[in-house]
């Protein structure tokens, strides 16, 4: 066998062999980066409703992460409420937008059960129920169906407690 034929003959293995195992790195760092940026956005919006969720602790009066409804606000107290749960509505806006998607895989899934959880604890409130048609005004269709599906499941999970007691 000549120089030639075993330099064509190494050739033809690196292109049957190497190609494939090239291509199948490259899928594989692929992957690693889309769940390296789905971990980021995911770090990102937990970072934002942790920040959220001090703001709620500066407004204690306003008595937010309580189930029931805060009675007898003044008119200041409304307006600061207001503004709180469209910051809570545009950061569950953001995370549908970035996170929902189907089929999911089961990290994806993990992930957004956590923002399913907070959606349902925020939707057995009666006065954000209530505030919903207002705060989803211009919001995405699709997450706009999604969060008030859970507010009727959730008001119907309350309706249905409260018959058993």
């Amino acid at each position: 066998m000549s120089q030639i034929e075993l330099w064509q003959l190494l050739a033809n293995i690196v292109t049957v062999f190497g190609l494939p195992v090239a291509i199948y790195i490259f899928m594989q760092e692929q992957r690693k980066e889309r769940e390296n940026e789905d971990e980021e956005v995911y770090q990102l919006l937990s970072d934002a409703y942790s920040d959220f969720l001090k703001l709620v602790l500066a407004n204690p009066d306003l008595r937010l992460r309580t189930q029931s409804a805060t009675p007898n606000l003044t008119d200041e107290q409304r307006e600061r409420m207001m503004v709180l749960l469209d910051i809570l509505i545009s950061l569950f806006e953001r995370a549908y937008l970035t996170a929902y998607d189907e089929p999911m895989s089961d990290k994806q899934r993990r992930r957004w059960h956590s923002w399913d959880d907070f959606m349902r604890e925020w939707c057995r409130r009666d006065d954000f129920r209530a505030a919903l048609p207002r705060l989803l005004q211009g919001e995405d269709e699709d997450f706009a169906e999604y969060i008030q599906r859970i507010a009727r499941e959730e008001a119907a999970a309350l309706t249905e407690a409260a018959s058993t007691l």
